[in-house]
């Protein structure tokens, strides 16, 4: 085994070369109190570990000093760098947290392929190779099975179990591990795992994300071999206001001319508009079979980024390895909030709570890991730990979605009502709106938006500014006289229709609080909570798509159309004297790129002489319902 105390050894083209490695050296770090608390109980190395084809991946080993006892292995995979390169410099942060950094563990941090300082070629949401027994063919699971068999033979101190944990991409490669996985992988944390490319982060139901576009750079490039600097050139954004950044883009077609044709995942965007092979072998979800190790997947309520890969993910292990240990963790978070430790947990200008990614931390992530790896506690005894993000308090279930909830047909109404009654008759056939690209809907009020990658807090935000608008169906029920607590996935289903033949039709679910609702501590002091408007949650669908993702087709101009729009998983209570709101859209800009309203094979390849205005509809009539799905769960 190599010793982790003496030497940091680097494996360069069949070579050993050592490098001492100094215990007393200082780290120049921004969080220089952290650096030094991690070197002081843990002694790092890097090596190259060799995969079975070859290639070699960069790897830093953090292990605790004191060698008086075993420990498992936690493994972190990402293309993010592992970061600080040099031998005696140190991350000040090693673990998912300073609890699990306390207990101590041995935490292995890795370069993915092409990465950095890694070798071979990069591929986003590399496609999964079913089996075990390749030789040549290599994917992320044979890539993490290599890493640990490797591991579990060389560092000393290994109790023989490892642990894998990743937020955001890294969630993905944990997920990742999951297939045919090595047996001494006994528990695993996708946390804010992408899981499919079409549906999470770049798309959104086949809609792009124009927040995603300054992102494009970051994965677009191979470098030409290990190197521990940035390979890439990414736009220059700064000082920019975003709704005028991205109209004077125009049109992707012409966005798309900033990367000049070099940037391969660009070009792979451009080229798949529609959910083909592409993407499907890109996809986790069908290769979740056979687990045999514990899983627990963590989420946000309010993430922006990667919503439906956790829901989706925990979805697909608990259907198909009913035999596991498999639970599911969401709180009132943005992306990877739970691992920052603040007073107040978040969103944008809203509040959810005091001190819970500390109670996540402590009680339940630690908890996890520590009874599968140490064999030492209690499991967390719950199937689903859901926040609730109306009451702000934890919620346990047994299932989820809970079996016991209640499909409620929340009907849009004549006179912009929202009713748990259907249309009667006499009630007029629609509700319509002009929608102009020229003029979309901002995704936020137009002194809140910035250009940053994913506007993050715009997922709680005051939808106030929508309501006012002529091009925003509004429809709100009548004020609660008991709570309403909602739970699980929600469903649009829309009767519709266009005079273009192409439009995304945008749902929003919206808590409407009283007008003598106090302020809520911990939340920005330019909110006003009288009649706030909080957006509980949104999504959109490409209506191309609205039948298949595969196979998209044009409106036919002015005939009535069925849409349905799936909504991403909540847990919100609507409290007594709250009223409940759903908007309906077709335009959410620049979060989303605009929509021509005239139908073209390829969005992507559009030109500025394909946008036009249209005139959308919705219809609430007793032949013609439109109605939200809440599934309504008493306690």
């Amino acid at each position: 085994m190599l010793n982790l105390h003496s030497i940091c050894c680097f494996f360069v083209c069949g070579i050993m070369i050592a490098i001492v490695s100094s215990p007393t050296a200082r780290a120049v770090h921004p969080q220089q109190s952290a650096v030094n608390s991690v070197q002081q109980k843990y002694q790092k190395q890097s090596v190259r570990i060799p995969m079975r084809d070859g290639k070699t991946l960069y790897t830093t080993i953090y292990a605790p000093r004191d060698t008086s006892r075993t420990y498992p292995i936690m493994l972190n995979r990402t293309p993010y760098s592992v970061r600080p390169y040099n031998a005696d410099q140190y991350s000040g942060r090693i673990a998912p947290s300073k609890y699990m950094e306390a207990e101590g563990y041995i935490f292995v941090h890795q370069d993915v392929r092409g990465r950095w300082m890694s070798e071979g070629s990069y591929d986003n949401m590399r496609p999964n190779i079913a089996g075990n027994d390749h030789q040549v063919q290599i994917d992320e699971s044979s890539d993490t099975y290599d890493t640990i068999e490797w591991l579990l033979k060389r560092v000393q101190n290994n109790n023989g179990k490892v642990g894998m944990w990743g937020i955001s991409y890294p969630g993905f490669y944990a997920a990742a591990a999951l297939p045919d996985h090595h047996p001494a992988l006994v528990a695993v944390s996708p946390q804010a795992p992408i899981s499919d490319f079409f549906f999470d982060d770049f798309h959104h139901q086949g809609a792009y994300l124009l927040s995603y576009f300054v992102a494009t750079s970051t994965f677009g490039y191979q470098h030409n071999g290990p190197t521990t600097e940035k390979w890439y050139q990414s736009l220059d954004t700064s000082g920019q206001d975003p709704w005028s950044y991205f109209m004077r883009l125009g049109p992707l077609s012409e966005a798309g001319k900033l990367y000049g044709g070099s940037n391969f995942f660009w070009n792979q965007i451009v080229e798949h508009p529609n959910y083909d092979k592409f993407w499907q072998d890109r996809s986790i979800l069908p290769h979740l079979k056979n687990i045999k190790t514990n899983v627990m997947t963590v989420g946000g309520f309010f993430d922006a980024e990667d919503l439906y890969g956790p829901l989706n993910i925990y979805q697909a292990v608990e259907k198909n390895n009913p035999d596991s240990f498999n639970i599911l963790v969401m709180g009132p978070w943005s992306h990877g909030d739970w691992a920052r430790e603040t007073q107040y947990a978040k969103v944008g200008k809203v509040a959810f709570g005091e001190n819970v990614s500390t109670t996540y931390q402590r009680d339940v992530e630690a908890a996890f890991f520590r009874h599968f790896l140490k064999d030492s506690g209690e499991p967390p005894k719950f199937e689903a730990l859901m926040y609730d993000t109306g009451v702000k308090g934890w919620r346990k279930f047994a299932n989820w979605p809970p079996v016991e909830a209640v499909v409620t047909k929340h009907y849009l109404r004549d006179g912009r009502v929202l009713s748990t009654e259907p249309p009667q008759a006499g009630d007029s056939a629609r509700s319509s709106f002009v929608s102009d690209p020229a003029n979309p809907v901002p995704h936020r009020a137009r002194e809140d938006l910035e250009l940053r990658f994913t506007p993050r807090p715009y997922m709680s935000d005051d939808q106030r500014f929508a309501s006012s608008r002529p091009d925003v169906l509004v429809f709100q029920s009548a004020e609660l006289t008991e709570p309403v607590l909602v739970t699980g996935d929600i469903l649009a289903n829309l009767k519709v229709s266009t005079t273009g033949s192409s439009a995304d039709w945008i749902v929003k679910l919206i808590d409407v609080y009283p007008q003598n609702h106090p302020f809520v501590d911990g939340s920005d002091a330019t909110l006003v909570f009288p009649g706030f408007q909080q957006m509980v949650r949104s999504e959109i669908i490409r209506g191309r798509f609205r039948n298949s993702y595969e196979k998209p087709e044009p409106f036919v101009p002015n005939k009535i159309t069925d849409v349905k729009l799936p909504l991403q998983d909540v847990c919100h209570t609507f409290k007594r004297g709250h009223r409940i709101m759903i908007h309906v859209q077709s335009s959410w800009f620049p979060l989303i790129d605009r929509n021509p309203q005239k139908y073209v094979p390829n969005i992507f390849k559009a030109t500025a002489s394909d946008f036009i205005r249209a005139t959308h509809s919705v219809y609430h009539q007793p032949d013609s319902q439109s109605w939200i799905e809440l599934k309504v769960f008493k306690p």
